[in-house]
């Protein structure tokens, strides 16, 4: 299981990363601005980057029902609780980026795009993914997902060999799977078992759990809520509210990763940035990253 977005109360979250994990926070969101991709259509090869389809996402909000624990061993402090560790993810979209005044600014994590299908890989990565590094952010890779061009396990494959790859480094996090968009013309049970393919196939390549990001909507219509995936992957929820909390896709008991809004800038990055929070201390961040425990 994997920590979620709590606010403005405890909440015991047992990690993926065999600690337990209690977080308190009041967090705000930005006013989407993308335009959404209607239900079966899909985005032109390489213009796909995370939160391309997600205005939806940002109209309605589910309260939260899950249950509280008041014993939580570890508890964080008020001061980190209204801080949680920020991050944003990236495409070539965002231009020329200064990743130390990114790391000056604060932000302690990121998601750099890598590929698309088995042909795309963005122009920006290489540079993005070295100078993150050397800035010190703690950074990743992420794969759109385009299941109506090729198998998740040719995808995966493409993905791990052109910047999905992984290694202990304290600086590297487990790459990230891109669902979002339409349905690509498939039914539920195609598309779990076109996300399994290609969790199966990374994991194999890498000894990684591929990061799966995607928005309620997304999820809900094209996997029809599926649980299949919550015992696997760290969920990264698009959800872009000024609710408190995000809102859970169907099938998850809640979120690792919440990518909040795609407004604002950071780090002297020119234009805007889709900006993330981590539920979880700096120390959890590194331990994602590092695969212990």
């Amino acid at each position: 299981m994997f920590t979620g977005p709590r606010t403005k109360r405890v909440l015991m979250l047992t990690g993926v990363l065999g600690a337990s994990v209690a977080l308190t926070a009041t967090m705000t969101a930005g006013t989407a601005s993308a335009k959404p991709v209607a239900p079966g259509n899909t985005i032109p090869l390489g213009q796909g980057y995370a939160g391309v389809g997600y205005l939806e996402d940002g109209r309605s909000f589910a309260p939260d029902t899950r249950q509280l624990a008041l014993n939580a061993p570890d508890l964080v402090s008020p001061n980190f609780a209204s801080n949680p560790p920020p991050g944003i993810d990236v495409s070539h979209y965002q231009g020329s980026i200064n990743w130390s005044s990114v790391k000056s600014a604060g932000i302690q994590f990121a998601w750099i795009k890598a590929t698309e299908g088995t042909t795309y890989k963005d122009p920006n990565f290489n540079a993005y993914y070295l100078n993150a590094y050397n800035a010190k952010v703690i950074r990743g890779a992420y794969h759109f997902a385009r299941p109506d061009l090729s198998s998740g396990a040719a995808q995966a494959t493409y993905f791990a060999s052109n910047g999905g790859a992984w290694s202990k480094d304290n600086l590297t996090l487990p790459g990230m799977l891109d669902l979002e968009g339409g349905c690509y013309s498939k039914s539920t049970s195609a598309m779990q078992s076109w996300i399994l393919d290609f969790y199966n196939t990374y994991k194999a390549k890498t000894g990684r759990d591929v990061v799966i990001y995607t928005s309620p909507s997304w999820w809900n219509s094209c996997t029809g809520g599926w649980s299949g995936m919550s015992a696997k992957s760290p969920l990264w929820v698009a959800n872009w509210t000024s609710a408190a909390d995000p809102t859970i896709p169907n099938g998850f008991p809640f979120a690792t990763i919440w990518q909040y809004t795609d407004s604002g800038s950071v780090g002297g990055i020119s234009g805007a940035v889709d900006r993330d929070r981590f539920n979880g201390t700096s120390a959890r961040l590194l331990a994602l990253a590092n695969n212990t425990a």
